[in-house]
């Protein structure tokens, strides 16, 4: 069953519906820079209809690349199986070439073992104000940030642990799945403009569309570097908490969104 939100609701007044992007810009689009939780996946799940989807775009000439906060261990698995460019995993921690699973450090770190240690050090300093939190299931195969799991923190708890984070030096943020303290300046933006910058010097901003669904989202949306960007749907649960809100948003929620997104893309190709 579909899933669709209301995109009319007064708290997203600044968000245009996806039927409104021009025909122009589509037909610049070559690069998908996209979030995969909650974006790509429909109830944490890929589905047939997104990996064909993928498909489609690469047969004309799209490309979409994957800048998750999902840790490397796990996207140096899904980047090697997907029909994708590439993958950046950690918020912008670290890139994953096409068709090569050694990952290129975004984020220079001088020594990894001194590097957990501090952030396993300031989760627990965390943990003394918020006994309740859990670290996540995927952090044993992190390098650059920590992780812990989201679930039952409130708004006000994720700004206390936002604020006692950067008290710390660190920087955080956090998605519909995982909290992560992080080196501060780290995010998705600033790892995606490196890529772009040093990988992939063939894409304009113009020819990238970025799309994603959660706070740790919000660098991406950001029209100082990226003119064209997408929510799906649910990205409508947050939209009082980001600065930066996606230019356009689709109609449906989560993968479908992504799919609707990626048939408008491939109805200008025709």
């Amino acid at each position: 069953m579909s899933r669709h939100l209301n995109v009319s609701s007064g708290d997203s007044i600044n968000l245009r519906p996806l039927s409104e992007i021009s025909s122009t810009c589509l037909g610049n689009i070559r690069l998908i820079a996209t979030d995969m939780d909650g974006t790509l996946t429909r109830q944490g799940k890929f589905t047939a209809e997104l990996l064909q989807a993928l498909e489609d775009l690469a047969a004309v000439g799209i490309q979409v690349m994957i800048v998750t906060g999902r840790s490397g261990g796990w996207v140096s698995g899904l980047s090697s199986l997907m029909p994708i460019s590439g993958a950046m995993a950690e918020n912008g921690g670290l890139f994953f070439p096409s068709g090569n699973q050694k990952p290129v450090a975004l984020t220079p770190i001088l020594d990894l073992t001194e590097h957990r240690q501090h952030l396993a050090t300031a989760f627990r300093q965390l943990q003394l104000k918020f006994p309740q939190i859990q670290e996540s299931a995927d952090n044993r195969f992190r390098i650059t940030d920590w992780t812990f799991d989201v679930d039952s923190l409130s708004p006000d708890e994720l700004q206390t642990l936002g604020n006692l984070t950067q008290q710390m030096g660190w920087g955080f943020t956090y998605s519909n799945v995982q909290c992560h303290i992080k080196p501060q300046g780290q995010d998705k933006a600033v790892g995606l403009l490196q890529v772009l910058r040093e990988y992939l010097p063939q894409y304009s901003p113009e020819q990238v569309v970025t799309v994603g669904d959660s706070p740790n989202d919000e660098s991406l949306f950001d029209q100082r570097y990226f003119p064209i960007s997408v929510g799906v749907a649910n990205v409508l649960e947050y939209v009082n908490q980001l600065q930066h809100q996606p230019a356009y948003i689709t109609i449906s929620a989560e993968g479908e969104g992504f799919c609707e997104l990626s048939n408008y893309l491939l109805k200008t190709c025709n």
